[in-house]
């Protein structure tokens, strides 16, 4: 009886592995120098193996930087109610957010005009890391009146929610009154926080919400990781 090829025996033990939790979506796979010494095999063989698994979907290659798990891209929703935590939660996956600035500061000319405010006028910066499964999803950057809701930056320190947060404020509901997406690559810092190589691609979304009067309360810009969303425009 015929043996089955190594590169299969290789391909099913990584599958394997995988399925069982050992390396999650955008986990990094150990190097083709430490794959090859542990099954035994020349760089040809494995390459063989790990060509299959990206063939089927489970790992992808990025040049310079290894070889990595794939998950399935999470739908993020692009709509009048776009809310993160819903979004992730509607696609099966557990949603966190890892906040990384508060700030209170002046506005500049760009957020000023989202805003409708004075050249100058003070709001508050959050930045942080939304995530999926512990798996970077985007970075993000929103800003508010800090006028409109001077304690915010205490709310969202309690809660971590910006719905949550803006509901404490007294803005129960608001809007997205505009998106605009640019493709984008990923600098330094950006790869860093999202575990991307540098100059991986990126999806940009520049947005501004809107109270029920159609007031600016939040510009918004976030920098999806290209290959772990797909987003998609709901109809109004």
């Amino acid at each position: 009886m015929a043996r089955s090829p190594i590169w299969k025996s290789i391909t099913a033990t990584l599958t394997a592995e995988i399925a069982g939790g050992q390396y999650r979506a955008g986990d990094k796979l150990p190097t083709e120098a430490e794959l090859s010494q542990r099954f035994g095999v020349n760089r040809h063989t494995l390459r063989r193996a790990l060509a299959e698994m990206a063939g089927a979907g489970l790992v992808v290659a990025r040049r310079g930087a290894g070889v990595f798990v794939q998950g399935s891209p999470t739908d993020y929703a692009l709509g009048r109610r776009t809310r993160f935590h819903q979004n992730v939660l509607a696609s099966g996956r557990t949603p966190s957010r890892q906040s990384l600035r508060l700030e209170t500061r002046k506005a500049d000319a760009r957020e000023a005009e989202a805003l409708t405010l004075a050249l100058g006028a003070e709001v508050h910066v959050v930045e942080g890391l939304s995530l999926a499964d512990g798996v970077p999803l985007a970075l993000f950057r929103s800003v508010f009146p800090a006028n409109r809701f001077p304690k915010l930056l205490f709310a969202l320190e309690a809660s971590n929610s910006v719905t949550a947060a803006l509901a404490a404020c007294g803005l129960k509901d608001y809007t997205r009154a505009s998106t605009r997406l640019t493709a984008k690559t990923a600098d330094a810092l950006q790869a860093l926080h999202l575990r991307l190589p540098e100059g991986a691609p990126l999806l940009r979304s520049v947005a501004v919400n809107v109270d029920t009067e159609g007031v600016a309360v939040e510009y918004g810009l976030t920098w999806f990781a290209g290959d772990r969303v797909t987003l998609t425009v709901q109809p109004e």
